[in-house]
């Protein structure tokens, strides 16, 4: 292996603010948010779900708020990774442990609800779906448009782009079913293009769904990016993430931190920063240190947890079968079992079920979504076992991921295909709604 060199992270537009300024605002965009998933994972009723019924009630009183602002703010700290829902209980995410003092967490946090929009906001209703996924379709160029323009954009100009967009859209859609599980559906007519009414209403939709999010000001017949929505616009645009931590200095870091610092890392690299930390530290509190990692709601941590203790080895091998029954350590488990009973690496992978499979695709689906790059989160579509989209989208939906929402709502931002996109929208939406 060669050591790469990364290039220089390119530079924001002049005039953005600094990341510790554009996390004030994201935590002030979503304070309600935030207060919610507190009193519901922490509060007097520790593990309440606000939006049961004989919670709500609670909820509202007790944060001072209306049961429909207590609805509002619950769904966006789900959607933030603020709180996740195990059953009918909730638990807080990782995200809000980190909350007060990781402005990368605020930032990726708003920028998953920025991602989830037209969840956020859900289409008037009446609007024929296929027109609502067109529209969220062409929404990234109006933001572009905006973020390029470095000030207010009248809205002619935004109806203008929207409807040549939409139109294109209009045009090219194709209902192809995603290989031979796809359902054989009735084919659709000729596609006719949109009334210029349905068009400025959907306009009006997403200016209005971008706005409550906070990624835009609506004004009189103009619209601006706010100063966090120019940011996360040009983020995609420039296809950037955060850069780790240097992994000098990791041997006397916390677990968390130490991972955090290799995470960029090539395996050997790592593995030698992995041995360097271990051997700082008694075997079995290192051990019971990365355990906890691996039990915490970051889900790359989780996966860099049980690469530590491979190089571990036999000292490990009590703890980890001990934790064999623990749903969302379980896969993790049973590999590290496999590859340390030395079943091959490239093998080891067929003592998950499908269920524990699918667990994994998303775990790790949520690890590239917080850490990753857009085009990994696509390419990571190609290591489902299903084989063909609407099978892995039909298991994923069943199999009660914490973070099923946020994954199909990212890859849905991220996938380059209309119609493969508009399936995982759509999947995202009956997860959220607990459609079937």
């Amino acid at each position: 292996m060669t050591t790469r060199r990364t290039r220089p992270a390119p530079r924001p537009p002049e005039g953005t603010p600094p990341r510790a300024e554009l996390a004030r605002q994201a935590r002030a965009a979503l304070a309600d948010a935030v207060r919610i998933a507190r009193w519901a994972a922490d509060g007097a009723s520790p593990g309440t779900a606000p939006l049961a019924a004989h919670a709500l009630e609670r909820a509202a009183t007790a944060l001072e708020l209306s049961p429909a602002q207590v609805r509002s703010g619950w769904d966006r700290a789900r959607l933030a990774g603020l709180v996740e829902l195990h059953g009918e209980t909730a638990r807080p995410g990782w995200r809000l442990r980190a909350w007060d003092r990781d402005d990368s967490a605020v930032l990726r946090g708003w920028v998953a609800l920025f991602d989830a929009w037209s969840l956020v906001h859900p289409a008037p209703e009446g609007i024929e779906s296929t027109a609502v996924a067109e529209a969220v379709e062409a929404v990234p160029q109006v933001l572009s448009l905006l973020q390029l323009s470095a000030g207010p954009v009248t809205v002619p100009a935004l109806l203008d782009l929207l409807g040549q967009r939409v139109a294109e859209l209009h045009e090219e859609r194709c209902e192809v079913p995603y290989g031979p599980e796809a359902p054989a559906e009735p084919a659709e007519p000729a596609p006719t293009a949109h009334p210029a009414a349905l068009v400025a209403l959907l306009l009006d939709w997403a200016l209005e769904g971008l706005a409550a999010v906070g990624a835009l000001t609506l004004g009189v017949g103009h619209a601006t990016l706010t100063p966090l929505g120019n940011w996360a616009v040009w983020v995609k645009l420039e296809q950037i993430c955060v850069a780790a931590q240097s992994p000098a200095g990791n041997i006397e870091q916390s677990a968390a931190d130490m991972l955090l610092g290799c995470a960029r890392l090539t395996p050997g690299p790592a593995r030698a920063e992995y041995r360097a930390w271990l051997a700082a530290r008694p075997v079995g509190s290192a051990v019971a240190e990365l355990l906890a990692v691996a039990r915490g709601e970051d889900a790359l941590l989780r996966g860099l947890a049980f690469e530590a203790l491979r190089v571990v080895g036999a000292p490990a091998e009590p703890v980890v079968r001990s934790v064999v029954t623990d749903p969302s350590l379980r896969p993790y488990a049973l590999l590290w079992l496999a590859e340390y009973d030395g079943t091959d690496p490239e093998d080891a992978q067929e003592v998950l079920s499908r269920e524990e499979a699918t667990w994994l695709w998303v775990d790790t689906a949520a690890a590239v979504a917080d850490h990753g790059e857009t085009a990994l989160l696509v390419r990571h579509l190609d290591s489902a076992v299903q084989g063909t989209v609407p099978a892995l989208l039909d298991e994923v939906r069943a199999v009660g991921h914490p973070r099923t929402v946020q994954v199909l709502v990212a890859l849905a931002a991220a996938h380059p295909d209309p119609a493969l996109a508009k399936a995982v929208r759509r999947a995202a939406f009956q997860v959220h709604t607990g459609g079937a």
